[in-house]
């Protein structure tokens, strides 16, 4: 288990991590979620001592990870893929760390399969793609098989077959009993693989929550309805709006209902006569659950392009 306590990072007079308090739990993968400069990194470099908290705390099974006597053993992670010695060969990065905590070097070919590198294990690192440094960096994660597994965007630089690998892997590792704490900017991929998230912005807690919790205020039921009949759409809106349902124009030939079913949205369009195309329910989106959480709370944030009337008047055209 992870434990923050009052965790807080100041780099003078920008504070990175401000008072955050969460437990990572084992059994299941804990998403970390955040705008660009929310203190995600920050937080995991604590963790794991390469960073000091200003004040506060993170404990890995109640200890600070200084006071661990084989670290590789407790906690594996992957903080940074291309921190690595471009002389030196995969099989030897992998055996320099297997030797600073007393694992055998017979481990290390073990992990080398595991991930896919058995091809490539005696090129210099310095040569490897950053898909391929992502996987050895998870190899040396996975190195002391610890019961604590941390990732900091392991599916950057990863094909398709690499990022559901990635995902198998990580709830491989929690459906074993293991604490996985993982970040990550895909929020389609973290919906199918995280259990829990916590959401930090401006490097404050913004969410501790399961992930049906996150995503459940904007998981009321909807539907798309789609129709080459132009006035059977308009009774249909028509239909649903009397009916306290809230429609969004989705496209010419489309509506999206929100507050339905598709056994009702059927049933309406059977009622009513209309032809339909697609009659299709919607998956909730964490993406439209991030942005309502994470709104305002962003580090950076780009202003809208100018139309090209406010664009001429700027440049005097």
């Amino acid at each position: 288990m992870i434990t923050l306590n009052g965790l807080t990072k100041r780099y003078g007079d920008k504070t990175a991590v401000d008072d955050l308090s969460v437990e990572i739990l084992p059994g299941r993968v804990t998403g970390l979620l955040g705008p660009n400069g929310a203190g995600k990194s920050t937080t995991m470099r604590m963790i794991v001592g390469h960073d000091h908290p200003t004040s506060g705390r993170a404990l890995i099974n109640a200890e600070p990870y200084a006071a661990l006597r084989h670290p590789l053993r407790e906690v594996g992670a992957l903080l940074d893929a291309k921190a690595l010695h471009p002389g030196r060969s995969g099989r030897h990065h992998l055996r320099v760390m297997a030797s600073s905590n007393g694992i055998p070097w017979r481990r290390v070919d073990e992990v080398i399969g595991m991930v896919g590198l058995d091809k490539v294990a005696g090129r210099r690192t310095g040569t490897f793609s950053l898909g391929m440094s992502q996987r050895l960096g998870i190899a040396g994660a996975l190195l002391g098989d610890p019961e604590i597994l941390i990732f900091d965007e392991p599916v950057n630089g990863l094909d398709l077959e690499g990022v559901r690998w990635v995902r198998g892997l990580a709830r491989s590792l929690a459906a074993e009993g293991r604490t996985v704490f993982i970040s990550s900017h895909l929020l389609s991929e973290m919906q199918l693989t995280a259990d829990h998230l916590v959401v930090i912005g401006k490097g404050r807690l913004i969410a501790d929550e399961p992930i049906k919790e996150v995503v459940a205020p904007d998981s009321a039921a909807a539907v798309r309805i789609r129709s080459p009949e132009a006035e059977g759409l308009r009774a249909l809106e028509c239909w649903f709006r009397v009916a306290g349902r809230t429609v969004e124009k989705a496209a010419a030939d489309a509506l999206t209902v929100r507050g339905t079913t598709v056994e009702e949205a059927g049933d309406a369009a059977h009622e009513l006569g209309v032809r339909l195309h697609e009659l299709r329910g919607e998956t909730p989106s964490l993406e439209d659950a991030y942005l309502r959480l994470t709104t305002g709370r962003a580090e950076y944030s780009a202003s809208p392009r100018p139309s090209g009337a406010e664009a001429e008047g700027r440049t005097g055209r």
